[in-house]
């Protein structure tokens, strides 16, 4: 399993994740998967339209 490099606290009400946990438990997935598969999803549509994101890792992880 991938070490994950910045952890992101994801601040969400209580009654959006109880539906997404039955959500993520219908598709046999953890919440943090379904959430992985839906952000990579959100990605992959962003992209087809608008062109592959390139990322400069270097800029991305500057400090300011």
């Amino acid at each position: 399993m991938a070490v994950q490099q910045n952890p992101y606290p994801l601040r969400i009400d209580k009654n959006t994740m109880d539906k997404f946990k039955i959500i993520a438990k219908e598709n046999g997935r953890s919440v943090n998967k379904e959430i992985e598969i839906l952000l990579k999803n959100v990605i992959s549509e962003y992209e087809a339209e608008h062109g592959k994101i390139e990322i400069d890792e270097d800029e991305l992880y500057k400090k300011k």
